[in-house]
């Protein structure tokens, strides 16, 4: 039993060293959305209420002539979950590299995970 557990304690201290740092933060990601409670975003399924956890990568405003809407891509390790807020053009804190909790119901459009106007806790800044 000890060795199997030096074994992979060993194969794990590999798997780490060699990793790339999108991969080593992709897993420090999942973990902390996992100790947080949050649904991981690439188990998210539409109609689905969630709450996810993780950082936002993109913000982008997008003009419209009958709706201006806010997006941004939260990036949990696992997959990326587009949160809309409809009507608006700016939310104080909602940036690039901001952490989050969002939590809503999630839909589906053109084959992106979206949630439309979450409810949403930023994280203080690392």
């Amino acid at each position: 039993m000890a060795t199997d557990h030096t074994t992979s304690s060993v194969r794990r201290f590999f798997q780490r060293l060699t990793a790339s740092e999108a991969e080593l933060d992709a897993e420090e990601l999942q973990r902390e959305s996992a100790e947080s409670g949050s649904t991981l975003a690439g188990m998210c399924r539409r109609g689905q209420l969630v709450s996810v956890c993780g950082r936002l990568r993109t913000v982008v405003y997008t003009p419209r002539t009958n709706l201006p809407t806010l997006e941004a891509d939260l990036y949990d390790g696992s997959d990326v979950v587009t949160l809309v807020w409809l009507g608006r053009r700016h939310i104080a804190g909602i940036e690039p590299g901001r952490q989050l909790t969002a939590r809503g119901r999630v839909a589906v459009r053109d084959d992106r995970k979206v949630i439309y106007n979450p409810y949403y806790e930023l994280e203080a800044p690392r």
